[in-house]
């Protein structure tokens, strides 16, 4: 068994001799920051060359369907696994500082390690099968380290309850892949892309399965529940792994989504709802790590809204992005939690710029990233999204909820970092932050210059002679830019009544907001409480009332009754009725004897 010292180093105990210890060489960050460094090379190659490299490793099964391990490496790939690595890196070192108490930190970061071989499994599969196994790991590895604190019961309720809702998707995912097989008979991708006409059926199933990964509106509570876990899971979970397993899968087979417009409206129609509501909902959040993880389904809903207009090149840019300031916000806001005692509210922070420098800019700049701002990894990646959508006539409404949910993202970023960093301290006077630690602050600084240049980096990669160069009214060029502006200012208004302490007013959207558009209550309240209700009545009262009393035992209690009641008013002792029954008796008998004398 491995043992900790005082540092929370792992070593083996010989049992031969208990006082010598010998610590294990093999360090996860040095390791996964060498893998990163060994995939600069080849994604530079793939990003230069345009090439696309299948590699068969060996035939697993021989069935009437060969199934052979293939890697498939393209740009989308190649890129993935470079940007995953590198964020893997940056939560690995963070992780040190953060679990440094947790007797448990090495078997830990193996956890995180596998939840990034399983998603690099996924993003190189060239057939579907083995993307289902990459599939199911993430799954699995995801509801390992969202109940890591298995002690707390929300942690084991919210690791269900992600399980379970990407259970609901993987359904799709499973017939879609049983249709292939059944038509296609074949599970290479590439080989399925060669089928001119793809039925909408199996597609609905992928889309299904991109809902429960990537939280879509319907499947989505299972995201902002996952909070529970610790924070470097939420970190890796939100930027480059499992929520973007979804809209990878969309990506990879878009060739077979632009064969049915039916299936691309649906992604636009639901990227779009899952973009405003969730954004809704994170308005009136109070725990900063729910602010951010809304903040994620939002934007998970604007690349299914790209994925709709068919211009997957964009989606997987806004990926690429995202994933940097994304991993920066929820390791800022780790460094405020474990700063501040673990906690998470934003309400009972503030005045924390100037005690902890390098984590409230990194919240701000991610936060700015995240609205859009020019020149930062988001406005490279949301704008164009944007402008695809203004300049499409797919459908008008899906252009408007989008940029209201533009707006409310810059109030929610605001709001952030206006309750965290402005004015007087509102925590625990016993607290004593700092930023000492080199596991803390480094991580930081490698996600903020990502933040900054990443944009104009993939930008340059990813789309190059992919998007036609369009031409468009200034106004219309920065749509997204003005209504971020709003946002702001909408957000300004917002914090100067809430610093003037006006009596808070809660209106219909207000309460609409705080709870979750009531979705929660009816999904895991209400529908249950129902259901227990109807089977209590029905199976149980119904049952018991006519099974057991009309039909039972209460039926021949009341006939063995009715007969006692009768035979008992018959004896009253009159001799003319005795005499009548004797009679009546005679005849009947001497009548069945003729009758049956005379056959």
């Amino acid at each position: 068994m491995p043992h900790y010292n005082n540092h929370h180093t792992p070593y083996t105990t010989y049992p031969n001799n208990p006082n010598t210890k010998q610590k294990i060489k093999w360090d996860h960050t040095k390791t996964t920051k060498i893998a990163w460094l060994m995939s600069i090379l080849p994604t530079l190659v793939f990003i230069d060359s345009g090439l696309t490299s299948i590699t068969t490793s060996l035939t697993w099964i021989n069935t009437n369907i060969n199934f052979q391990i293939n890697f498939l490496f393209d740009m989308y790939s190649t890129i993935f696994i470079s940007i995953a690595i590198f964020i893997t890196w940056a939560i690995l070192q963070f992780t040190k500082w953060y679990m440094a108490s947790d007797k448990n930190l090495y078997q830990f970061s193996k956890y995180l390690l596998l939840f990034l071989i399983t998603m690099l499994t996924l993003i190189t599969a060239n057939n579907l099968l083995q993307l289902f196994v990459g599939w199911e790991g993430v799954g699995i590895m995801s509801f390992m380290l969202i109940g890591w604190w298995f002690s707390r019961q929300n942690a084991n309720t919210s690791a269900l309850q992600a399980i379970i809702y990407n259970r609901i998707g993987d359904i799709g995912l499973i017939l879609s892949l049983a249709w292939t097989t059944t038509t296609l008979n074949t599970w290479e991708i590439s080989q399925t892309f060669s089928h001119q006409q793809f039925p909408t059926l199996p597609l609905l199933g992928l889309i299904l399965a991109a809902m429960g990964k990537s939280a879509q509106i319907g499947l989505h509570p299972w995201l902002p529940a996952a909070m529970e876990g610790p924070t470097p899971v939420s970190a890796l979970l939100h930027s480059s792994t499992m929520v973007v397993a979804g809209i990878f899968l969309l990506i990879r087979l878009n060739p077979l989504l632009q064969t049915s417009p039916t299936a691309t409206n649906i992604c636009l129609y639901l990227g779009a709802t899952t973009t405003l509501f969730t954004a809704i909902c994170a308005i009136t959040q109070n725990d900063i790590k729910k602010i951010i993880a809304f903040s994620t389904s939002s934007q998970l809903g604007l690349m299914m809204v790209s994925l709709g207009l068919n211009q997957p090149q964009l989606a997987f840019l806004h990926i690429t992005t995202h994933a940097f300031f994304k991993a920066m916000l929820f390791l800022c806001s780790g460094s405020l939690i474990h700063n501040l005692l673990n906690e998470q509210d934003i309400r009972k922070m503030g005045g924390m710029q100037n005690l902890l420098p390098i984590t409230t800019s990194g919240l701000t700049l991610g936060s700015l990233a995240l609205t859009g701002t020019p020149f930062l990894a988001g406005f490279y990646s949301k704008d164009p999204i944007i402008e695809a959508i203004n300049t499409s006539h797919t459908n008008a409404w899906a252009l408007g909820i989008t940029l209201i949910a533009t707006s409310l993202t810059a109030a929610y970023s605001l709001r952030i970092i206006f309750y965290t960093q402005m004015f007087t301290p509102r925590y625990q006077p016993t607290t004593t932050p700092n930023e000492n630690n080199p596991n803390l602050i480094n991580p930081l600084i490698r996600l903020a210059t990502g933040s900054v240049i990443m944009g104009l980096l993939m930008t340059s990669a990813t789309t190059i002679d992919k998007t036609q160069t369009m031409t468009m009214p200034a106004t219309m060029k920065l749509a997204a830019l003005i209504v971020s502006i709003l946002g702001f200012l909408y957000a300004l208004e917002l914090t100067k009544m809430t610093s003037k302490l006006f009596p808070p007013k809660h209106s219909t959207p207000h309460y609409f907001s705080a709870h979750l558009g009531f979705f929660n209550t009816l999904t895991h309240r209400t529908q249950p409480k129902t259901c227990m209700l109807l089977g209590q009545h029905g199976a149980l009262q119904l049952t018991d009332s006519i099974w057991y009393e009309m039909v039972g035992p209460k039926m021949i209690s009341s006939i063995n009754t009715l007969f006692s009641k009768t035979i008992s008013t018959t004896h009253t002792g009159s001799i003319k009725l005795y005499l009548l029954f004797f009679i009546i008796s005679t005849i009947t008998t001497t009548l069945w004897i003729i009758t049956y004398t005379t056959r």
